[in-house]
């Protein structure tokens, strides 16, 4: 995208690091050039209101959440790896995530003697709350 003014930044790269400036994960003097260049550009503004206030929405309506620190520290293994260039595994770290989640779920559901619809297996207690009915 480009709005045809010639700017100091180029729009496109604007927009395409628009989320570390809103994140505030950009270095300070690019903060300063991306803040000169929305000055500038009601297109680039519009953009960043828009993104601005979609992000305010999500963590709104999901900002409750927390988020596992495996997660986190995944996803951003994963952000470094794309920012330096590396190739990036085929396995969607949200995918990767559920699956361990899983597991590790059925560990504790096996080590608490349950199976996977939450019964306990045990006969004993399950005659004895029958007998007590």
């Amino acid at each position: 995208m480009s709005c045809g003014e010639p700017h100091e930044k180029d729009c496109s790269e604007v927009l395409d690091h628009l989320y570390e400036y809103l994140d505030r994960e950009m270095p300070e003097g690019e903060c300063a050039d991306f803040q000169v260049h929305l000055d500038e550009c009601s297109p680039c503004l519009e953009k960043y209101g828009l993104e601005q206030a979609v992000k305010k929405l999500v963590k709104r309506c999901c900002g409750h959440d927390d988020v596992p620190s495996d997660l986190r520290s995944k996803v951003m293994g994963r952000i470094d790896l794309i920012r330096a260039g590396e190739t990036v595994p085929e396995v969607s770290v949200l995918e990767q995530a559920k699956k361990e989640q899983a597991q590790r779920e059925q560990a504790a559901a096996s080590e608490e003697g349950t199976g996977p619809d939450g019964a306990t297996g045990s006969t004993d207690a399950r005659s004895r709350t029958a007998r007590a009915e």
